[in-house]
């Protein structure tokens, strides 16, 4: 098969649920496959990332691979030494309480506009998340999981009229997502979640902004991890 070049713009899904494509360059395809790799712990923090691996995998030269490289350090994903390398960087605990207050300002806006204008159509939408939400939990899928959530809080900032926010959010919160990974099965933390998300549904449902904020509020209270019991397990995955 044919690999892209280096300067080819490729097409990629936007969204799962609208099937959508937008366009993106090889260096930011290479970008999205280690930034979701290293969000979904599939690169560990500590791992070395060697370029010429990453390069030869996509059929390129290095030259995209740096790029990619680079804005992920940007965000704080991986740490680049010159005379050694680049690796997954570990998870900044102190990013982790600040993260979380900008969640609650802006989700807390969002769910209560929501709540507001609602439908019929947007309340369904949010049912199926939470059922497929549901059946993930049954079986243990806590990746398959995470997607949806990140799906559910994405809808209610699409029913609001504000997308524009989850876009913010997804780079605010990155920190928060690597720490997640590791609660969803340590700290069973599936069941409540879907727990939570049924209040949050219901209140917009009953087009209660009030009930719908202190619902998402203390939603995203939760987020933030037993970050003593996680450093205790993983000693290696944090600083």
């Amino acid at each position: 098969m044919r690999q892209p070049s280096e300067i080819e713009v490729l097409a990629v899904p936007s969204s799962p649920e609208t099937g959508r494509l937008r366009r993106i360059t090889t260096a930011g395809a290479i970008y999205q496959r280690l930034h979701a790799d290293i969000v979904s712990l599939r690169m560990p923090p500590g791992m070395l990332l060697q370029e010429k691996r990453i390069a030869d995998d996509f059929g390129v030269s290095r030259t995209p691979v740096r790029e990619a490289l680079l804005r992920l350090s940007e965000g704080g994903l991986v740490d680049i030494y010159p005379q050694s390398g680049t690796v997954v960087s570990r998870v900044p605990v102190s990013a982790i309480p600040e993260a979380v207050v900008v969640r609650k300002a802006l989700e807390g806006t969002t769910v209560e506009t929501a709540a507001l204008i609602a439908t019929a159509a947007d309340i369904a939408r949010l049912d199926a998340i939470i059922a497929r939400q549901r059946s993930h939990a049954a079986t243990g899928n806590t990746s398959s999981f995470h997607e949806e959530d990140e799906t559910f809080h994405e809808a209610i900032a699409q029913i609001s009229g504000y997308p524009g926010i989850w876009t913010i959010l997804k780079t605010v919160k990155v920190q928060i997502d690597r720490a997640r990974r590791l609660t969803l099965p340590v700290l069973a933390r599936m069941d409540n979640v879907v727990h939570e998300h049924t209040i949050i549904r219901d209140a917009l449902a009953a087009h209660d902004a009030t009930a719908a904020r202190n619902a998402m509020i203390h939603h995203l209270s939760a987020v933030i991890p037993d970050v003593d019991e996680l450093r205790s397990r993983y000693p290696d995955y944090f600083c």
